[in-house]
């Protein structure tokens, strides 16, 4: 995997962690467009379960191309410290 590969929760996908923007992945979460039958609370609350730091290096870090490895962790490392000022 790359880095365009990750689902990066925003409308437009970041070409980088810098690209990666508070209000974006709020947004997008929070969409009224966005799982629809579940609260806002339960969104991210989803969200936080899929791009918790561990389980995403557990699970696709490995899989990732060595050279975006780093960047990769610093765009979850970002989405997750995003989800928590939301939570």
């Amino acid at each position: 995997l790359r880095w365009r590969d990750i689902p990066w929760p925003m409308v437009a996908p970041p070409s980088k962690s810098e690209d990666l923007v508070n209000g974006a992945i709020a947004n997008f979460v929070l969409s009224p467009t966005h799982s629809q039958s579940k609260s806002p609370k339960e969104r991210i609350r989803e969200a936080l379960l899929r791009w918790h730091p561990d389980r995403f290096e557990s699970r696709w870090l490995p899989k990732c191309a060595e050279k975006d490895r780093e960047e990769i962790k610093t765009g979850v490392g970002f989405v997750v410290r995003c989800l928590n000022e939301l939570m």
